[in-house]
Parts: structure tokens; C-alpha cells; sequence
């Protein structure tokens, strides 16, 4: 049986961004991310609607999933980074439901792919699988395992190519 999640989830609003910053500086070492995330919102990769948080019971942001614009190849997909929850809430779900919440809101806009540079051991559970399998790779470096991909419509399945992220990336 399936227990109700207790996280709200919603799209970003002009509201949330301080929150959002302070989300990210709180669960990153060092602001990078929180730059990142601020970056993006002036870039073209930027995707209303695709800047999701989890929020406590009063309505206050606790976690963030931001997906943008990337390619693989020519190939149109998004790009889930950064992932970020208060220290306080990590491990309760915040972040799994801000996740899962932005690639429903994904697939709702019909976009097809996603792909992810994070923890080998997380994002398995949201059907991210390894893009090397899929003929899918980077400019730099980086432990295979790290890099996953995802159909979002398994009637389209996952192009092969390099990703190319949004400049905000620096890759």
C-alpha cells in the first residue's frame, strides 16, 4: 500500500527565488550552485514551470529540482541540476518529491529526455539508468556511473550523442 507523501509540491514563483538561493547555499558547500541556479534563470535554457520545490506545512520551500534546457547531440532534452534541500529535511523525501514533481511537470510540457551528473545511488529510483549504455557522454571527465539518463516517454527512446549544457554550466 501506498502512503500518502507528506511533501506539497508546485512550480517556482517570483516569490520563492530568495528561498530557492538560500535552499541551494544551505545544502552545497559553497555557493556555486546557488549561482548556478541564478545564472540559469537569466539564460535561455531557462523553462517556466520547471523550477520545482517541496514545501513545509506553512508553504515554505525546504527543497528544489531545476530542470533546463540541454541537447544530446542535436537532440533537444533537459538537464536536472541542481538538486538541493535544507539540511534539516534532508532524507525525509523534500528532494524525491521535488524531483519527481519536476519531471511530471516535464513530461506534461512533452519533453522526452532528461539527463543528470549526480549520485549513482539516487537518481536510479526516478529511472535514471546509465547514459554510457545509451551512447551518451561529456566533453569532460567523470566517473561513468555518475552520468544518467532518462526517457520520459519510453515511445521515444534515448538519442545517443554528447550533452551539450546551457553556458551557465561552464561545460
Amino acid at each position: 500500500m501506498r502512503t500518502r507523501n507528506p511533501w506539497n509540491t508546485r512550480a517556482e514563483t517570483g516569490a520563492d527565488i530568495p528561498a530557492v538561493r538560500a535552499v541551494n547555499l544551505a545544502a552545497f558547500e559553497t555557493p556555486g550552485e546557488a549561482d548556478l541556479v541564478d545564472a540559469l534563470r537569466a539564460d535561455p535554457a531557462w523553462i517556466d514551470g520547471l523550477s520545482l520545490v517541496s514545501t513545509d506545512e506553512d508553504g515554505r520551500p525546504v527543497g528544489h529540482a531545476l530542470l533546463t534546457r540541454c541537447h544530446i547531440g542535436d537532440t533537444p532534452a533537459l538537464c536536472l541540476a541542481p538538486v538541493a534541500v535544507l539540511p534539516e529535511y534532508q532524507r525525509s523525501g523534500a528532494g524525491s518529491a521535488a524531483v519527481r514533481a519536476a519531471l511530471e511537470a516535464a513530461t506534461g510540457l512533452g519533453e522526452r529526455f532528461t539527463v543528470v551528473l549526480g549520485h549513482p545511488a539516487y537518481y536510479p529510483r526516478f529511472g535514471f539508468t546509465r547514459a554510457s549504455a545509451h551512447g551518451i557522454g561529456l566533453t569532460i571527465e567523470v566517473p561513468d556511473e555518475a552520468l544518467m539518463a532518462l526517457a520520459l516517454d519510453p515511445a521515444h527512446p534515448l538519442p545517443s550523442g554528447t550533452v551539450r549544457y546551457a553556458a551557465p554550466f561552464g561545460i
